[in-house]
């Protein structure tokens, strides 16, 4: 069995990045439609998320906020995510075999984990769309940020965010433009910098 990791939101003006890691068994692995959510409709990855939910052996999904971001920088934040989301799902005592990472990089804690457990942890890329259960993290770690940004849009109107997620659309750069940003924002990412000057 496969505990499979990915992550949602990594370039993104602003919002939080979300990890999520799941492990499937035959059931899970028999969900039909399972890939990289980035290929899926957002209607598709909603049901595909319920099924997963409900059919997956263990899953879990965390964040890591704008403030962690912004100390430890984008792909710190993301492997704490990872590492977190991994962290609950072996906390539930649950065995299997090996974890993979969509990615080209394994986080030292998860490495260290690995050799301590003797499990083997591997970064694979494009694993997120051939190995089912780095798919299945994949849409849950999307749907959950989407989730998340929807409400922000709410919070924060003007910006556009249940419409592009927090992408630096056009849109979206128009908006920081005339409002500037505000504290959902990474101020550490070169066009929110930007804009910050003249606000």
């Amino acid at each position: 069995m496969i505990c499979g990791i990915d992550e949602a939101g990594r370039g993104p003006l602003a919002g939080p990045v979300f990890a999520a890691a799941v492990v499937l068994g035959p059931e899970g692995e028999a969900i039909e439609g399972l890939a990289d959510s980035k290929a899926l409709s957002a209607r598709r990855r909603e049901a595909l998320a319920s099924a997963i939910r409900a059919r997956a052996l263990a899953w879990a999904v965390v964040s890591a906020d704008v403030a962690e971001i912004e100390t430890l920088n984008i792909l710190g934040a993301t492997l704490a995510a990872m590492v977190r989301a991994h962290a609950e799902v072996a906390r539930g005592g649950l065995a299997f075999d090996r974890v993979v990472i969509d990615g080209t990089q394994v986080p030292r804690a998860l490495a260290a984990w690995g050799e301590q457990s003797r499990t083997p942890v591997y970064a694979q890329p494009r694993a997120d769309a051939d190995v089912s259960a780095v798919s299945a993290a994949s849409i849950l770690a999307k749907t959950a940020r989407d989730d998340y940004m929807i409400a922000l849009d709410a919070r924060y109107p003007g910006y556009g965010f249940a419409r592009h997620k927090g992408y630096g659309t056009a849109e979206h750069l128009d908006a920081l433009a005339r409002l500037g940003p505000c504290p959902e924002h990474r101020l550490s990412f070169a066009p929110v910098r930007q804009r910050a000057l003249f606000c």
